[in-house]
This record gives C-alpha cells, sequence and structure tokens, in this order.
C-alpha cells in the first residue's frame, strides 16, 4: 500500500522530533494523536468523547466518537443505551464503549496552532523526563562538561544532553570560567521540577576529591585501598583518611604516586590545594593525633559519650596544630567526627592546678580539715567527698602521714557531710513536689531528683516519657562544627547506658512496656562489627 506524501511527512517529522530530542519515536507519534483528539474537539464539541488513531507505519489518522454503553442515556454525546449499542455489536455489556468513525478533518488556523501547542508541550515533558531519568542515577559520578554560559558567579554547563549549574558557593575560590571552557565537576544531586530536571554540579564537595583520587589510584578503584573520610577546605588545604586492605600495600605511598605523580594529578585539577594524606585508624587518639599532623601531640584525653577530645601540644606547637584561622584543627575535626580542643602544656598544667584548688578548698569546707590535709587528699586523687566516704579506709590511711584513726574520723566527717546534704536536697525536692517513688530507680540520687524537679520531671509518667538525650544532652554536628544541647542531669556524669537503663524501667513502673516485651527485643540477633587492622602510622603531604 502506497503512503500518501501528507501521511509520509508526517511520519518523518515524527522520526526527526524523536532524534532531535533524544526521545522514544512512540511519543512523538501519541502526541500528534493527542493533539489531533484536541482539534477534533473544538469542530465536534468539547463534551464530545474523540479518539485519534496514528498508524506508526502508514501515518493513517482514524477519528472515533466513543459512546459509553448505560441503561438510562444521560448525555446523547457521550452515552448509548444498551439495546441500541446491542444493534451494533451484540455481545457488548454494560461499561463498555461503542465507537462511531468520524470523517476526516482540514485543520483551521486557530486548530493547527492548538495542536501545535500540544504537540510542543508532550514532547517537552518527555524530553524532560528522559532527562531526569538519564541523570538521576548519575548521582555520585564525576561528569565533564562544557561552560555555555557564566551568571552572577554560577556556571551553567552543558553536559550534551542536558544542562547543569555549578552555584557560586560550589566552585572553587579564585576560579575563573570562560564560554567554551572544559570542566570537571562532581554531580551531587538531581531535582525534578516545574522547569525540568535541575542538575547541581560541586568542586568543592568532599567527595570530589575522593572520586579523583580513584580515577588516579588504581588500588582505590580496585577497593584495595579504602578512602575512609575527606574534609576540604576548597582553594587552600584538605585532609583525606586512607586504608588498605592488603597489608602489603602501603595506602599513603600509593596515592603519593613515584615522585608524587598521582596527587599531583589531582592537586592540579584542583587549583593546587595542599593535600594531607593520613592513615586512618580504628583507634581514635592514634587518628586524632595523625589527623592533626604537621603538629606533634604531647596526651589527648578522650570523652567517648560527647565524641569530644582534649589534645595537649607543647607550648611552640601550638600555632602549628591550629593552624592558619584554626584551619587545621576544623579539618581534623571535619576528617575524624570529634569536636577537638587544643591547649598547651601550660595551659593544662594552669587548669588541673585549678582543679587541685577547687577539690582542696572542698574538702577543707566539707571534712572541716586543714589546708594540708585537704592538699593530701587531693593530690591523691581524691575528687569528691562521696570518694573518701565510700572507699576503703586502707587506701586513706596508706597515704603518708595518715593513720586508721585518722581514716576512720575523715570517713566519718564525709559521711555526716553527705547525710546532711541529702536531708537539705530532700527538703528542696518535697518542695518541688518530685514523686517519692522515682527513688525506685536504680541510679537516680536525690541530687538528680531535684534537677530534674527544677526541669517539670517529677512523676514517673514523666521520666518515662524522656529519652536518653534529654537526659545527658547530646551533640549535633553542622559543617564540621559540633554543638553540645545540655540534658537535664548534665554534671552528673550519668553514662548513656545508665540512662537508658533508667529510662527503660520508669517506662516498666509507669505500665508502657513488659519486662518480656524488652526480653523478646533483646533477643533478636545481632550484626557483629568486623574492625580493621590499623595501618603503619605514615603521613604524606603536599605543600
Amino acid at each position: 500500500m502506497a503512503v500518501s506524501a501528507n501521511r509520509l511527512e508526517l511520519l518523518q517529522i515524527a522520526d526527526a522530533v524523536a532524534r532531535e530530542k533524544s526521545i522514544d519515536r512512540e511519543i512523538v507519534i501519541s502526541a500528534m494523536a493527542d493533539a489531533i483528539e484536541k482539534a477534533a474537539r473544538s469542530r465536534y464539541g468539547m463534551e464530545t468523547n474523540v479518539h485519534a488513531e496514528v498508524n506508526p507505519k502508514t501515518g493513517d489518522i482514524n477519528l472515533k466518537r466513543l459512546l459509553e454503553v448505560v441503561e438510562e442515556v444521560d448525555d446523547h454525546t457521550t452515552q448509548i443505551s444498551l439495546e441500541l449499542a446491542r444493534d451494533k455489536e451484540p455481545t457488548i455489556e454494560l461499561g463498555d464503549y461503542v465507537s462511531d468513525p468520524l470523517p476526516p478533518m482540514d485543520f483551521g488556523r486557530i486548530a493547527a496552532q492548538s495542536a501545535k501547542q500540544v504537540i510542543v508541550q508532550k514532547v517537552r515533558d518527555a524530553e524532560r523526563e528522559r532527562q531526569f531519568e538519564e541523570f538521576k542515577d548519575r548521582i555520585g559520578e564525576i561528569v565533564n562538561g562544557t561552560v555555555k554560559r557564566v551568571e552572577y558567579g554560577n556556571v551553567i554547563v552543558d553536559l550534551g544532553r542536558g544542562e547543569a549549574i555549578i552555584r557560586r558557593d560550589e566552585t572553587i575560590p579564585r576560579e575563573n570560567f570562560r564560554y567554551g571552557d572544559r570542566v570537571r565537576a562532581y554531580m551531587y544531586d538531581v531535582r525534578r521540577e516545574q522547569r525540568g530536571p535541575q542538575i547541581f554540579l560541586s568542586r568543592t564537595h568532599p567527595e570530589f576529591m575522593a572520586k579523583l583520587f580513584a580515577m588516579e589510584v588504581p588500588e582505590i578503584y580496585d577497593s584495595v585501598i579504602e578512602i575512609k573520610s575527606v574534609a576540604r577546605d576548597a582553594g587552600s588545604r584538605a585532609k583525606i583518611a586512607v586504608i588498605s586492605n592488603d597489608s602489603s600495600i602501603d595506602p599513603v605511598g600509593a596515592c603519593v604516586g613515584m615522585r608524587g605523580s598521582r596527587v599531583q594529578a589531582v592537586v592540579g585539577e584542583l587549583q593546587g590545594e595542599k593535600i594531607d594524606i593520613i592513615p586512618w585508624s580504628p583507634d581514635a587518639a592514634s587518628f586524632i593525633v595523625n589527623a592533626l599532623q604537621p603538629a606533634e601531640v604531647a596526651k589527648v584525653v578522650l570523652d567517648e559519650e560527647a565524641e569530644r577530645i582534649e589534645v595537649v601540644v607543647p607550648d611552640d606547637q601550638l600555632s602549628l596544630a591550629i593552624g592558619r584561622r584554626g584551619q587545621n584543627v576544623r579539618l581534623a575535626s571535619q576528617l575524624t567526627g570529634w569536636d577537638i580542643d587544643i591547649m598547651t602544656e601550660l595551659e593544662e598544667s594552669e587548669r588541673r592546678q585549678a582543679e587541685f584548688e577547687t577539690s582542696t578548698n572542698a574538702f577543707t569546707d566539707a571534712l572541716n580539715v586543714d589546708e594540708m590535709v585537704a592538699q593530701l587528699l587531693s593530690s591523691e586523687g581524691f575528687s569528691s567527698v562521696e570518694e573518701v566516704a565510700y572507699v576503703d579506709a586502707l587506701e586513706i590511711a596508706s597515704i603518708e602521714g595518715f593513720d586508721d584513726e585518722t581514716a576512720e574520723e575523715l570517713q566519718a566527717r564525709a559521711k555526716e557531710f553527705i547525710d546532711r546534704q541529702e536531708t537539705e536536697l530532700d527538703e528542696e525536692r518535697k518542695k518541688l513536689g518530685v514523686d517519692e517513688a522515682l527513688r525506685e530507680l536504680t541510679g537516680l540520687t536525690t541530687p538528680m531528683m531535684v534537677a530534674l524537679g527544677k526541669e517539670e520531671i517529677k512523676t514517673m509518667e514523666d521520666f518515662a516519657g524522656c529519652a536518653a538525650d534529654d537526659l545527658i544532652g547530646w551533640t549535633e554536628r553542622k559543617d564540621g562544627e559540633a554543638t553540645r544541647f545540655p540534658g537535664y542531669l548534665d554534671g552528673f556524669n550519668v553514662p548513656r547506658v545508665d540512662a537508658e537503663q533508667m529510662v527503660m524501667s520508669a517506662r516498666i513502673k509507669a505500665g508502657w512496656v513488659t519486662e518480656e516485651e524488652l526480653a523478646a527485643a533483646a533477643e533478636e540477633p545481632e550484626v557483629e562489627e568486623v574492625v580493621e587492622a590499623e595501618p603503619a602510622p605514615r603521613t604524606g603531604r603536599i605543600f
């Protein structure tokens, strides 16, 4: 069968549009059919249910009017009675449709314009959907493109089958782009929006540097070496932590390359950004000491609950540890995930002296002893009256200058002070209206009950509604900066495990949960965590 010129032209247009927009030919033909339907409704009435079909092989256009089969006809333009329908098709049932062929029609100027708008919109929607489906699975990849234009510092990049944007805050400082420049960037987000998919690229994202190393270092690409974390101050300095899954391969040396060839390729792409390559360690203290290099560290003190670490450095190493404008310690904090406090040996000595004086004064007032006795207790490591009251008396008697009688007298005075303090705090608890039943919770003391009462936690139901974070506080980290939010029991040094146990006990006593339910939950199998071996302590630095 020969195809007429008009029909052949219709198919050729569909093929051309499909190729140009990189969409399925069937979508274009479907858009043409929808456009013809809209034009036909303007001719035969908008209420008419018109169906158009375009044959994808011959280009023939068939117009039909669809009538729904019903018992009683309310609208003759869209419905037909079952009796009349069975005159045409004896097997038809209620709810089916009867089709009446419509004669071919000539498009007027207005109808043609309306049909064109429908086709353009359908093709544009299909093109946007194709772009979104193509790029949404490429999030996390490095892409190459050409600079199309620069608007107010934002770089529009042509990716060939779509456009992407590098926002001004995602470009490396002092980096200038011009029309036609080739650019490489990290795709971190693809969003479906009203005006089409928005593709966001970044050259400052930490993963951009990680992906560049994977391209330059075959061992990373093959997963022999693993990048554990990355911290960047884009355009200035960066730190990257690596570990080798093969003990025979040095992760730092592999990333540096022969005469620094591998890392220099990454540095060149990042506009001369200095990179410190750090060996990762499962031991937090060792990892943080490595991360602070090139500064030397004398001592570290970890607070695992708050993910905070105090680092003591020699006086002449302080500026090196902190770095210019705090850069070194900030990047080390981002790399390790710990909040790092840096102090000199002199500052630590002064702080310890202040703590010694504080505990000495506390012992002098509470135990009614002279300053020398209080200093002896402090120097032996006693930090509170409770320790003196409940420690083995032999430990106190073993202090030089003390004997058994002195130890007994000091413990008696300490217990008397604690009892007196307990009585005063219990009176305050009663005034606050804190329920006596809270004493049933193991580990909850009278001073803690007073602190809870000041926060309006007064009954077992109130306590059961708390979370462990509410009691001991929590830390939120944003942009590498940690913010500490205090809890109701801040200052009592309650471990998280104890806080969780107290909350669960309160919920059992309040009837919120049963011990059987908790036991059943505890019996669920846990996945064991595999801890990797610590690599050799070596650090590579590029200046």
